[in-house]
């Protein structure tokens, strides 16, 4: 599983929260490998497992969800939260739900940053390149964003390699609660021509 995130640069604040509440409405994503789709309480089963997998819990952190009741209550949170977005990742062939992609606001961040986690079973087969650049370039396209950030610990080498891949360059580090991150950035025009997925990319 790799995990990191990415800030997005927006006119202004009222114009994020109106972004982020349209897209955690609408957003619908299809690749040739893929179905992204808004987070739901339907997801509840698929949440409880992807956040206690130990790559979410040693670079994303431990959320304290053990059971489905509190699977809900923490989806509900994130949909109630109108600076946060999560999408669903899923086979298409089979639906098999298998990562998420999300666009958060954090308040130690100018900008949105996107993230992402893949199941251990789904790592190295390029689902979470594809799936990120499919949510990069359809809200590029959508709403004109033009500088995007990523931030990821240094220790967190299969994020790394996936941001290269996309196209990040690093700029600096920053330390947040004592723990550092490492900030990387990329214009948005980078994401509106087609890309190839590679198949062996985190």
């Amino acid at each position: 599983m790799c995990c990191n995130s990415i800030a997005a640069a927006l006119i202004s604040s009222a114009a994020t929260t109106k972004i982020l509440l349209k897209m955690n409405n609408q957003l619908f994503i299809t690749t040739s490998r893929l179905i992204i789709t808004s987070l739901s309480l339907a997801d509840d089963s698929f949440i409880l497992e992807l956040v206690n997998t130990e790559g979410w819990i040693r670079f994303i952190g431990n959320r304290n969800v053990g059971s489905l009741n509190e699977a809900r209550a923490y989806i509900e949170k994130i949909i109630n939260n109108e600076n946060i977005s999560y999408w669903v990742v899923g086979l298409a062939d089979s639906l098999e739900k298998i990562g998420i992609v999300t666009f958060i606001k954090r308040d130690y961040l100018d900008h949105h940053d996107i993230g992402f986690a893949i199941l251990p079973a789904f790592s190295k087969k390029g689902y979470a390149y594809e799936a990120t650049l499919g949510v990069l370039k359809e809200l590029i396209k959508e709403y004109q964003l033009q500088r995007i950030l990523a931030t990821t610990l240094p220790a967190n080498t299969n994020s790394i390699k996936l941001l290269q891949k996309l196209g990040f360059v690093f700029e600096k580090e920053i330390e947040i609660g004592k723990e550092k991150l490492h900030v990387y950035g990329a214009d948005g025009d980078k994401f509106d021509g087609d890309a190839v997925a590679s198949d062996r990319i985190v």
